[in-house]
């Protein structure tokens, strides 16, 4: 060697050839030199080196000299720490270094030192990993094992090396560190509690959740170390679970999750503490029974686990469990249950043998979650693992098939139940079924093709609740992705430039934004910091942007979900309340199912079945099923994500489905583009020019529904429409001929909405043809005999061509009108008495007889629903007279059973949007006189839905005082009083069965308004009963007997209110105001106190208290959509009073009781009715006491005592009065310029729904006594559809509609009897009598019906539930 020897007593550090002396006196960097050049020495050293060894022993004791160990620069101790383990490498086994605390202190320094693993990308990394590879491959800390402190350094050594792994080390690195740590456990002579903790700690849940890579670490290492280790643990458990020292570590309250990880990583490290787990199960503390259930119910249930068949007693003993005394322990067997079978058919004979002892408890709580039983309503999460249960199941063996075939078909009822929970009002619930369908029914991480292949079969599959359930789920996260967007908008502007309405704005979407999320009063302080996180990152506001945009995709929201999941989290805070409720949003809003890509593979698959290369049978679904039900889920996407639909590939496949001689398949093509192509003209140019055509076509030669949407995708797609709707109208318009009576139904269909859409473009042409071709060539003539039968409804295949193109002529007209919207050529009041003659004449215009009794039913509903339709319109609902009101409102109960059930719902749609007057609302009163149950059941629901309509509306609206008179369900009362004066039944006053029929009736809705006492109500309906009693009927105000019949009613009211309520007695908070087109102003110096009614009529007045308005008695409650929010949009309303001294009761002018038609839009299966509103319940103040603006005068026709003999009454026609009627009507058209009270005049006859003309019993009647009725024939499914698509089209544009309105169905789910008829009715019912059944066809008591109804469902799902366990059993 170059250098000199020199003796070791010597004291002298030698340094390597080149190295001079390393101290104090030199800088850092000349120290960091000169050390890189010891430790490349002692790296090339191997212990064979005597000499080498002995010449730097001094240098090796220098280097652990404090002034190294405790120098600040890091370089300067890495390098140090490197030489060290050389040194512990080449003098092995005897370290140089025989001072103990010496050792301590070098390796608590060498432990410090290992910290700068953590940064995989810094400079000095591999030096690092040379420091752990050194040490773990010489196991140098075991000279640590006779140091006294030898514990504190393993734990230390522990701790650093737990805390040091992360994702960015390799393989290596892991077992390096497992190397270290194991020698230490397998070589000591013990392992204390604190270095014990150490390892386990990472397996408790919160750890392993917050560094994934230490508890690998610790998994590996238990399982190298399982027998060394062993005891340990054991002693650990002993001392916690049997002689209960929780004080012996900090991990005692985690020892159950520190049970079930040490199982899964390695049975054998639990052998002995198993065994005191049966101990446990037989613990009296119900709490610690429960813990080791669900702890064991775990380790019994996982898929690979063997504990079963290793421990039988502890498998019996669990067993036993099931019949445990605490609810909740055997609650959770229940649960471990559908796992365990799914993951181990072997033990479904031991699990059989404790069902069969626990099958009603099953079946309580499969009805409770599936049925909403409201024995166990409030057990949440009986409902959550049951549901989250069947879903894993249905996972399992129908979307895996690993049952096959058969085994999918018997579980195929699951996924409809688990969508009909959507219904329920909870938003726990919804978030739930939510999150089912992204993860178990439709996974989300599915391939597209894969994933609408999976969503295109379940949606063929659904029942049709289940069908409204999905359609209303995607609707309700597509409202709160625009409310959020919205929110954005508005939360990016400066705070000092927002408007009043932009404040009121972001309130009201933060409003909307809580009640969207569970537990809202918690979700309040939530949304706040929220918006707060939004106003001050920027990164995050810019995620939550992309993730509302409506062109995301549904790889980018993964993205933004994660990004923003990872910003707003804290790697210190396992339990994050903020954080989860932003993962509740997040979910609702993510489009994680479709974008274009998606749309683009679903049409794709429809092509397939409509080419017959699907694999549709394979599936289990005929190809026709599946077509259609394709084409639906394409017309819903296109509501809910029209942007997704924005692909040249997308519109190239719907233009070829359009061409297609199928009429479903180009129907539905045109809808999608009528939904979906506002921006085809400017971005897919050559679609357009090939598009144009085949929508020009359609329009003249399709059908009637083609034609329709053909008018309206040109209208909402091409900018010069003027150009392309004069070359349609030109030859449809010369063309009509009303002797070709099958060719006019589609150019009729066309030119009403035409006259809807460019109502001033065709405004001549338009006139004319109403008034010549319309009015006097279609509605006047009969050409065509109708056939003789005495049903009154048939099949819609059955009506006769002229009356389809009488319907659409009568639509023409109101569509005309409604694009008109102004009544200044006074066609509205031709129209209107065009539409009350077609009512008083029961549908047959001429009264020459030679129209069949199923066309006069379809003449009158179309004459009613219009005139429903021009109500909504402010300046027609102003020219409407209280007779045409009234004689409208009594189609409600024609003997047609189709007739008032379509009517009714056209009624329920209307106010359900707040587009129809309230006073609309009070005709459902009369359905307490409907002789089928359902029909009043529904009647209620629609009466209920409504009510929690407003009452929902003015809670988030409070600042709109001036509609309350419009809005307040209570103000329903004084138009109901008001309707049943006038009830053409109602003709003796002292009359006890009328009078009773008049109880019921006002009951029917009183029932429903004071089912909530808010705010004092009670007394305020008293006040409004008593107000009117001292003014008079508006209608006739000089007629005694009208004001008798007025006062008559009024104190029935009072009776029921006063038998019903005990507040009435109290002060109203405010004076209520009446309607002046109803009563006149009150006669100050006139005190009407006399009681009108009979003495013996008071014993039928009851007291008790209503119902609460959730309540539907014992007839099943159909199911309705949840969680659409309200949408307006700023509108003044103005409204009159009688109380007003400008007003006047003969005024032409009239009160615009109702919203305008932009002003406010619901869906029909839009469920508000039982949803509180926390966040905004608080600011709200008495709606009674708030400053209202008051009503003006309504139009009414001048009426006398003189009078009374025309309205409407029951059982006779006075052909000639209708006849002139008729043809004042048909003059008015060529009449312009007629006094608007001659125009308006009544008609000078009525007539009240269409009794029998004879005793004789319809063939329609079904006979009494004899089972088995008709099933009813089915409401004009093809009007119903084009009604509901073309209120539709009148909703803005940016409010998401209903796919359900296009069926026709979307309204009322059918009620079902306990025998599964959908209505009591045969094909048609006769109202033989207005009022309630006669009393040999009452219904049985209500309790055995009940009875019987209840334990029917029970029987039925016990069935299920037996059928589906057997197939669980049999398959395994």
């Amino acid at each position: 060697m170059a250098h000199s020897k020199a003796r070791v007593t010597d004291g002298k550090v030698t340094y390597p050839p080149g190295v001079k002396e390393i101290s104090d006196k030199i800088s850092k960097e000349e120290m960091v030199r000169r050390l890189k050049m010891v430790v490349k020495t002692f790296m090339d050293m191997d212990q064979d080196s005597e000499e080498e060894k002995e010449l730097y022993l001094n240098l090796a004791l220098h280097l652990a000299s404090d002034f190294f160990l405790k120098h600040p620069d890091k370089d300067v101790r890495l390098l140090v720490a490197c030489c060290l383990a050389d040194i512990f490498r080449i003098y092995a086994p005897e370290a140089p270094y025989t001072s103990p605390d010496k050792l301590k202190d070098i390796f608590m320094f060498i432990t410090r030192q290992l910290k700068g693993l953590e940064d995989t990308k810094s400079a000095q990394f591999n030096r690092y990993f040379y420091l752990l590879e050194n040490i773990a491959w010489v196991k140098s800390y075991n000279i640590c094992f006779e140091l006294e402190d030898s514990n504190e350094i393993f734990t230390q050594l522990y701790r650093t090396l737990f805390q040091v792994i992360n994702n960015g080390h390799n393989q290596k690195v892991h077992m390096h560190m497992v190397d270290l740590m194991s020698s230490i456990i397998c070589e000591g002579d013990t392992v204390s509690q604190e270095l014990l903790d150490t390892v386990l700690v990472n397996l408790v849940p919160a750890h392993k959740n917050l560094n994934k890579q230490a508890y690998d670490l610790a998994k590996a290492l238990l399982k190298r170390t399982a027998q060394a280790i062993e005891p340990y643990i054991t002693n650990f458990f002993n001392q916690v679970l049997m002689l209960g020292k929780t004080s012996v570590s900090d991990l005692s309250e985690h020892v159950f999750d520190l049970i079930l990880e040490l199982y899964s990583i390695d049975s054998h490290l639990l052998l002995s503490v198993l065994p005191q787990l049966e101990f446990k199960l037989k613990s009296n503390d119900n709490d610690e029974r429960l813990q080791v259930v669900k702890l064991l119910a775990k380790m019994f249930g996982a898929k690979d686990s063997e504990l079963a068949a290793q421990n039988k007693p502890l498998w019996q003993c669990y067993l036993g469990r099931f019949n445990d005394i605490h609810v909740p322990i055997r609650l959770e067997c229940v649960k471990f249950a559908s796992h365990c079978l799914m993951n181990h058919p072997d033990l479904a004979k031991d699990l059989t043998e404790y069902f069969l002892s626990w099958s009603v408890l099953l079946f309580v709580m499969i009805g409770n979650c599936l049925l909403s039983c409201p024995v166990l309503f409030h057990q949440w999460r009986v409902r959550k693992e049951a549901m989250m249960g069947l879903a894993s199941i249905y996972r399992k063996y129908s979307l895996q098939g690993e049952g096959g075939r058969e085994a999918s078909k018997q579980i195929s009822w699951i996924k409809d139940k688990l969508l009909h929970i959507y219904y329920q009002n909870s938003i726990d619930d919804r978030l739930l079924v939510e999150r089912v369908f992204a993860q178990y029914m439709v996974p989300h991480n599915l391939e597209t093709a894969e994933r609408m292949k999976c969503l295109y079969y379940l949606y063929a599959t659904l029942d049709t609740n289940a069908v409204k359930a999905l359609n209303e789920m995607w609707k309700c996260q597509n409202l709160l992705r625009h409310n959020v967007k919205d929110l954005l908008d508005l939360v990016k502007k400066p705070k000092p430039d927002l408007t009043l309405f932009q404040m009121y704005s972001l309130y009201s979407y933060y409003c909307v934004t809580i009640e969207n999320l569970p537990d809202p009063g918690k979700a309040q302080d939530f949304v706040k910091k929220l918006a707060q996180v939004l106003d001050e990152d920027e990164r995050v506001r810019d995620q939550l942007e992309t993730l509302v945009s409506p062109s995301c995709s549904c790889k980018q929201a993964e993205v933004c979900v994660r990004d923003i999941t990872k910003k707003l989290g804290s790697p210190k805070q396992p339990s994050n309340p903020f954080l989860e409720m932003v993962k509740f949003l997040l979910e609702r809003i993510a489009p994680v199912h479709i974008d274009t890509e998606s749309i683009s593979a679903l049409i794709k698959q429809v092509n397939k079945s409509i080419d017959g290369t699907a694999d549709d049978e394979e599936e289990g679904v005929p190809t026709e099923e599946a077509i259609r039900a394709g084409l639906e889920l394409l017309k819903v996407l296109s509501f809910t994500h029209p942007v997704s639909f924005h692909s040249a590939e997308t519109f190239e496949s719907l233009l070829g489905c359009l061409k297609m001689d199928d009429e479903k398949v180009a129907e539905a093509a045109l809808q999608i583009f009528k939904n979906t192509g506002s921006k085809l003209e400017e971005s897919f140019p050559h679609i357009k020019s090939v598009l144009l055509p085949v929508l020009q076509a359609k329009a003249k030669r399709g059908l009637p529904r083609q034609a329709k949407y053909a008018i309206h995708c040109i209208n909402a797609m091409f900018t010069n429409r003027d150009t392309h709707f004069a070359q349609i109208f030109e030859p449809l318009h010369k063309g009509l001929d009303p002797a070709n009576l099958e060719q006019l139904i589609t150019p009729l269909t066309t030119l009403g909405h035409l006259a809807q859409l460019a109502p001033e473009q065709f405004a001549a042409p338009l006139k004319s043809l109403v008034a010549n071709f319309i009015v006097k060539d279609l509605l006047m003539n009969d050409r065509i005999p109708g056939k003789k039968t005495t049903k009154l409804w048939v099949p819609d295949e059955e009506v006769s061509p002229e009356t389809l193109a009488k319907i659409q002529g009568i639509k023409l007209m109101v569509r005309w009108l409604l694009g008109v919207k102004n009544n200044q050529s006074k066609s509205g009041n031709s129209t209107l008495r065009m539409l009350t003659a077609i009512l008083h004449s029961d549908g047959d215009l001429t009264e020459q007889g030679r129209m069949g009794k199923p066309d006069m039913s379809r003449l009158r509903l179309a004459a009613a629903c219009a005139l429903l339709k021009l109500a909504q319109e402010p300046c027609y609902h102003e020219i409407i007279t209280l007779e045409q009101y009234q004689l409208c409102a009594l189609v409600i109960n024609d003997e047609c059973y189709q007739v008032r059930q379509c009517f009714s719902q056209k009624l329920h749609r209307g106010l359900c949007r707040l587009r129809l007057p309230l006073e609309y609302m009070a005709v459902f009163a009369l359905c307490a006189k409907d002789p089928v149950k359902e029909r009043r059941a529904h009647a209620r629901q629609c009466l209920v839905k409504n009510v929690n309509i407003r009452r929902e509306y003015l809670k988030q609206h409070a600042a709109i005082s001036d509609k309350l008179f419009s809005l307040l369900p209570e103000y329903v009362v004084p138009y109901t009083i008001h309707l049943l004066a006038h009830d053409p039944d109602y003709v003796k006053l002292q009359d006890i069965e009328q009078l009773k029929e008049i109880k019921e009736a006002l009951w029917f809705v009183l029932e429903i308004i004071m089912a909530k006492n808010d705010n004092n109500s009670h007394a305020f309906i008293r006040k409004m009963v008593e107000n009117i009693k001292q003014t008079k009927d508006a209608q006739a105000p000089s007629d005694p007997k009208t004001n008798e019949k007025l006062y008559t009613v009024c104190d029935v009211a009072m009776h029921i209110i006063m038998s019903k309520s005990t507040t009435y007695s109290l002060e109203s908070p405010k004076d209520p105001v009446l309607p002046s087109c109803f009563f006149t102003k009150p006669d100050k110096n006139f005190s009407n106190t006399k009681n009108f009614l009979p003495p013996e009529m008071k014993s039928f007045f009851t007291p008790g208290k209503p119902k609460s308005a959730n309540v539907l008695g014992a007839v099943n409650k159909s199911l309705s959509s949840a969680g659409k929010q309200l949408q307006s949009k700023a509108s003044r309303m103005e409204t009159a009073s009688n109380d007003d001294p400008s007003s006047n009761p003969g005024s032409p002018q009239r009160s615009k009781t109702r919203l305008d038609s932009t002003e406010m839009d619901h869906s029909e299966n839009e469920d508000i009715s039982l949803k509180r509103a926390d966040s905004t319940d608080k600011v709200l103040k008495p709606l009674y006491v708030l400053d209202i603006e008051k009503p003006r005068g309504r139009k009414r026709g001048v009426a006398s005592s003189e009078d009374q003999d025309s309205k409407p009454k029951r059982g006779r026609k006075k052909a000639a009065a209708n006849t002139a009627a008729v043809a004042e009507s048909e003059e008015q058209w060529d009449e312009d310029n007629r006094p608007e009270d001659e125009q308006n005049s009544p008609p000078k006859k009525g007539r009240r729904g269409r009794p029998p003309k004879s005793a004789t019993p319809s063939q329609d009647t079904p006979a009494k006594g004899k089972r088995g009725r008709k099933k009813a024939a089915p409401p004009p499914e093809d009007e119903e559809e084009e009604e509901e698509e073309e209120e539709k089209e009148e909703e803005a544009a940016a409010e998401v509609e209903e796919e359900a309105e296009d069926d026709g169905s979307s309204e009322n789910i059918e009620l079902k009897t306990k025998g599964g008829s959908s209505t009591e009715s045969a094909e048609s019912t006769p109202q033989k009598r207005r009022g309630r059944p006669p009393k040999s066809a009452q219904p049985p008591a209500k309790k055995p019906a009940l009875l019987h109804k209840v334990q029917h469902t029970i029987c039925t799902l016990e069935s299920r539930l037996c059928a589906t366990f057997s197939f669980l059993l049999t398959c395994y």
